[in-house]
C-alpha cells in the first residue's frame, strides 16, 4: 500500500517528486524562494515571525508531499487548507506577482528539465492565483 498523497502525478512507480530529484530539489527551490521573500518589502510583512525558518520548513514539507514524497506535512499539520491559512493576509495581484517572481527564481535554481519546470510552474501559477483574496 502506498502513502496517501495530496496529488498523484504521472507514473505511480516514480512520482514527480522522485523524477525531479526529491528532497534536495524541493529544498533548493524553497530556500531560494525564501531568500527572495526575506528582502521583499511587499511580502516580508506577511510573515510575522522574525525567523522565516518555520514557514520555509512548512512550505518545503507541503511541496514534498504534494509532488509525491513523504506525507510529513499532513502528519504534522493535517489538511493544507491553503486559502484558510492565508486568509488573514491581504493577497492582491501585486503580492501574487511578487510571490511568483521569487518562486521563479527557485525553479531556475533547481535546473529542472523544461517539461518538469513547465509542470511545476503550471501548478504554482494556478496556486498563486487561487490565493488572491483582495483587490489592490
Amino acid at each position: 500500500m502506498t502513502d496517501l498523497k495530496l496529488s498523484d502525478h504521472g507514473d505511480p512507480e516514480r512520482s514527480f517528486y522522485d523524477q525531479i530529484g526529491g528532497e534536495p530539489t524541493i529544498t533548493t527551490i524553497v530556500r531560494v524562494f525564501y531568500e527572495g521573500v526575506a528582502t521583499d518589502p511587499l511580502l516580508r510583512p506577511m510573515y510575522p515571525d522574525a525567523d522565516l525558518g518555520p514557514a520555509e520548513e512548512r512550505f518545503r514539507l507541503f511541496l514534498i508531499q504534494y509532488w509525491g514524497g513523504p506525507t510529513t506535512y499532513s502528519e504534522q499539520r493535517g489538511h493544507p487548507r491553503l486559502r484558510m491559512r492565508h486568509a488573514p493576509f491581504p493577497v492582491d495581484l501585486e503580492a501574487r506577482d511578487r510571490w511568483l517572481v521569487h518562486f521563479r527564481a527557485g525553479l531556475d535554481a533547481a535546473a529542472l528539465t523544461p517539461e518538469q519546470d513547465a509542470q511545476f510552474w503550471d501548478y504554482v501559477t494556478h496556486a498563486a492565483q487561487f490565493m488572491v483574496n483582495t483587490q489592490g
